[in-house]
Parts: structure tokens; C-alpha cells; sequence
């Protein structure tokens, strides 16, 4: 079940951004799934949801910021992370 939380901006931010909403709160969601996978908090699976893309289109936005999903210290983190996806 989602949970809606709700964030204020500032009117002039969205006015410069020209943006809708809905856009930066997707934007804002992708930022988060980046932030999460890259400091090992949330797995690729999560992530592709928080994003709401599929795994493959995440896998592609990672690289745009230079992230590999073939980033493990151990065999029991990557292990861990298919357990988890």
C-alpha cells in the first residue's frame, strides 16, 4: 500500500523549474532510488519501484550518474542484493 508524504516547495521554485508537480515529485522519487542504491540502502528491486521504472531503464539511469550495479565489496552482498531485488 503507498503512503503519501507530502513536501512543500516554494512557489517561485516551481515557477522557474516549469515543471508540474507531478514531475518533480517523480523526479524527486528518482533522486531518492539513486541516493538509496548507491549507499547500499534499498536493493535494485526497491529502487525500480521507488523509481518507477523496470529494472532494465534503472540500470540505464544509474549510469547517467556513473553507478554500477556490479558494484560489491563481497559475494554475500551481491547475494544478498538478488535475495532482496
Amino acid at each position: 500500500m503507498p503512503v503519501i508524504a507530502h513536501v512543500n516547495l516554494p512557489e517561485n521554485i516551481l515557477l522557474s523549474l516549469r515543471n508540474s508537480t507531478e514531475e518533480i515529485g517523480l523526479e524527486m522519487k528518482r533522486a531518492l532510488a539513486v541516493r538509496y542504491y548507491s549507499e547500499k540502502k534499498l536493493s535494485l528491486g526497491q529502487c525500480t519501484e521507488l523509481a518507477e521504472m523496470n529494472e532494465l531503464e534503472f540500470m540505464k539511469y544509474l549510469s547517467k550518474f556513473k553507478i554500477s550495479i556490479f558494484n560489491f565489496v563481497s559475494e554475500d552482498e551481491l547475494l544478498e542484493d538478488i535475495k532482496n531485488a
